[in-house]
């Protein structure tokens, strides 16, 4: 899957970068970086300072690289082309079901669907019956309070 291939390129980065800051710390140390690019004065190579900030910088680095995977396993996206019925609007999976729209966009990502009924097709399914013409006449004559 393209996504889960894409997570793993992430992943890489991280540690790549968690690398290249850590050889950027023994750098430092061994070439004097301050000394060496703007003069300032030398200063002894301190080996334990440079192991104490490596370790600490790797801790940080793995802790984030867990947090990233752990953020990563959440995302769901919906990505491509949805075969979708024209007249029910049922869509296709992989496997060739036809499944209801909404189960299918559940399944797939973390949205959750909550029904209701628009003022036009509440009208074409109840407009000729009685309560429906009778409670439309109620709320014209007695519209709803705003609090």
């Amino acid at each position: 899957m393209k996504i889960r291939f894409t997570y793993k390129w992430i992943i890489l980065y991280e540690l790549i970068t968690l690398f290249v800051i850590m050889l950027f710390l023994w750098l430092d140390e061994i070439l004097d970086l301050p000394h060496f690019i703007l003069g300032a004065a030398p200063t002894p190579i301190n080996w334990e300072e440079s192991l104490f900030e490596s370790i600490i910088v790797f801790i940080f680095g793995l802790i984030l690289i867990s947090i990233t995977k752990k953020l990563l396993k959440e995302v769901k996206q919906l990505r491509g082309t949805l075969p979708i019925c024209a007249k029910c609007k049922k869509i296709r999976d992989d496997k060739g079901y036809w499944n209801q729209i909404e189960e299918y966009i559940q399944h797939h990502s973390d949205v959750l669907f909550s029904h209701g009924l628009c003022a036009e097709c509440e009208k074409e399914l109840y407009g000729d019956q009685k309560w429906y013409k009778k409670m439309k006449e109620n709320e014209s004559t007695n519209p709803p309070q705003n609090k």
